[in-house]
């Protein structure tokens, strides 16, 4: 038995005959009769009275009818409880550079295409918002893929790469980035933070043993004491609004620049939850050209 069969048979009782049954279902009267007598095959009795000079449904087959119809108004229910599971709150981390970047957009698509969804959002740094996580206290988080300390409790969805520049002020006489970093302080971003580490590395690649004059967890503190002179900085390429903001400039370090990887991550026992899979789309859409 076919199932669109029984549908074809609700569409029958409905509009009273074969012809207008067809017209409905958009197959032939020829292919309806045939439905019709393959449904009778499979319950072993008939479903219309075909004695007349038209047919008329037996007590059975308005029995079944109905019994169809409770069956689409239970899917129909299912489907009514499953959107509800888009309404409800999930509580999202953030780092500081992904707040002003990708989360205006993603929250304008949650706005336009799952507004039920209330976002609680916290602000943190990976290694802060990673621990919240696991215990629970977070549904998902957009952070920057450490390099390791994977786990197989939590799921990964990249979301965009940084690379890294060495920042000067804009008085600074261009120069080659190793010289720079041996004749300039270095104002170092936290080692704390994956920016932190993947920096520290590059620097001591090209300055062995360089010692920072001052460690600052802030990336527009650290631009600010560029901007004045102070010193020079490893960072991820600034957002322009930053970067127009204060008289300093990118270098390119080149092929060998570190790149962190942004991405979006839940825990891998999360994987059913609607809500949290309409967020991590919703972030996933940021990224789209606009």
């Amino acid at each position: 038995m076919k199932f669109h069969s029984l549908a074809t048979l609700t569409a029958v009782l409905r509009h009273g005959s074969f012809a207008a049954a067809a017209e409905h279902v958009n197959v032939t009267p020829s292919a309806v009769s045939l439905q019709m007598k393959q449904l009778e095959e499979y319950f072993r009795q008939p479903l219309f009275d075909r004695s007349g000079r038209s047919v008329r449904p037996t007590p059975f087959a308005e029995q079944l009818a109905r019994t169809v119809d409770r069956a689409i108004e239970d899917i129909e229910a299912l489907r009514n409880v499953a959107d509800l599971e888009l309404a409800g709150r999930v509580r999202l981390g953030i780092t500081e550079s992904a707040q002003t970047t990708l989360l205006p957009r993603a929250f304008a698509d949650l706005q336009r295409q799952a507004p039920q969804i209330q976002l609680q959002i916290e602000r943190g740094t990976t290694p802060g918002l990673l621990n919240s996580l696991k215990a629970g206290l977070l549904d998902v988080a957009v952070v920057f893929r450490p390099s390791t300390g994977g786990s197989s409790r939590l799921r990964w969805t990249d979301l965009g790469r940084e690379r890294f520049v060495l920042l000067v002020p804009d008085s600074l006489t261009p120069g080659g980035v190793a010289d720079t970093l041996r004749a300039q302080p270095w104002i170092r971003i936290d080692r704390e933070l994956v920016a932190g580490k993947l920096a520290a590395r590059f620097v001591d690649s090209l300055v062995p043993n360089k010692q920072a004059l001052v460690d600052l967890p802030g990336v527009e503190a650290i631009v600010a004491m560029v901007a004045m002179g102070i010193g020079v900085s490893v960072l991820p390429e600034l957002r322009p609004e930053l970067l127009g903001a204060y008289p300093v400039r990118e270098v390119s370090l080149g092929r060998q620049a570190p790149v962190r990887q942004m991405a979006l991550v839940r825990r891998a026992a999360d994987g059913g939850n609607r809500r949290i899979d309409r967020v991590e789309q919703a972030f996933l859409n940021a990224l789209a050209p606009v």
